[in-house]
């Protein structure tokens, strides 16, 4: 663990990333390791380019955390949590394809490098992998979960493409959308944790419980940034999600307050897809004038206070504050 003077003036998952940092080079090897091809060394290439772009690897150090704070002695949690990578690997891929994205993580995507049909491929191989590294635990209910957290991946992703362009999809459908495509997998990372350490059924359920509440405010504050961060913070071109017409927490808020004349703008750049130039800064302006984005960010600070709450059900040690933490640092990215 770093003892550094300055290791309190870091952010949480800096200070997860220090104490957990031999397992964690354990992991960057086994992902190297497993990420290579021998037949086609397009893998490979494609595969570093986004592993290696300077990602936190927020979801794997999740894994590794819950079975330490759980006192897990073993290594199966370095496979797990080079699992938990490739699923989330092989979903950026995956997502890059379907909203024609063009940056990721401050980088060009693989699929704007490279073609469609390599980031699909080099995803599924990347699946393939995971499923591989899970089985070689040996332990059928890790196996169950992290399955199904794949399942429900692709479901949150197939149901994000019939809500988006909708200006019907209310808060109950978003947040399907959310469980799904972000939460399923925190809450798998932190889950799989627990019950590779034999932890109790409490335990296990608490660790879930924290996963998926801060998945969930992750995505919103995600969704927040994408009308007001920096690309620097948020890896990707502030308004992507408007320009793909993706109805987000936000641009709910905005619409269930809007006038006539606000729901004709909506209705224009995102059922209809007719995009202008300055539409972009009307939507910020109509955001602002309802508070929606100050609402959304107050959605994800009530999640980030369930994902506290969840912890309590575990043992205290310094693990357990750095995931604490953790939940507020996820919010404060917008404050």
């Amino acid at each position: 663990m770093d003892g550094s003077g300055d290791a309190q003036a870091k952010a949480p998952q800096d200070r997860l990333a220090d104490w957990l940092a031999e397992d964690m080079a354990a992991v960057n090897r086994l992902i190297r390791e497993r990420m290579a091809s021998e037949h086609a060394p397009r893998i490979p290439e494609v595969t570093a380019h986004l592993v290696e772009a300077g990602g936190k690897r927020l979801r794997p150090m999740l894994t590794l955390a819950a079975a330490r704070m759980l006192g897990y002695q073993g290594i199966d949690h370095q496979k797990l949590a080079a699992t938990v990578e490739f699923i989330h690997t092989a979903t950026l891929l995956h997502d890059d394809v379907v909203d024609e994205s063009q940056r990721r993580r401050g980088r060009p995507t693989a699929n704007l490098l490279w073609d469609n049909k390599s980031s699909v491929l080099v995803g599924d191989y990347l699946f393939s992998r995971s499923f591989q590294l899970m089985v070689e635990t040996g332990n059928l209910r890790v196996l169950d979960i992290l399955a199904n957290a794949s399942a429900t991946i692709a479901e949150g992703e197939v149901l994000q493409l019939t809500a988006a362009q909708d200006l019907a999809t209310d808060e109950r459908v978003y947040l399907q959308v959310v469980r799904g495509k972000t939460a399923a997998l925190f809450s798998a990372a932190t889950e799989v944790g627990g019950v590779i350490a034999k932890a109790s059924e409490a335990q296990v359920r608490a660790l879930y419980d924290y996963g998926d509440a801060l998945g969930i405010a992750f995505q919103i504050v995600d969704d927040v940034l994408d009308y007001g961060g920096t690309a620097a913070v948020i890896g990707k071109n502030t308004g992507d999600d408007f320009r793909e017409r993706k109805v987000t927490l936000p641009v709910i808020r905005a619409v269930a307050k809007a006038s006539v004349e606000e729901r004709a703008f909506w209705v224009r750049v995102i059922e209809k897809g007719d995009q202008r130039d300055g539409d972009l800064d009307q939507a910020l302006s109509i955001l602002r004038h309802h508070g929606a984005i100050e609402a959304a960010r107050d959605e994800a600070l009530i999640w980030a206070a369930r994902a506290k709450a969840a912890l309590l059900n575990l043992p205290a040690s310094d693990l357990r504050k750095m995931l604490s933490e953790l939940a507020d640092f996820v919010v404060d990215r917008v404050a």
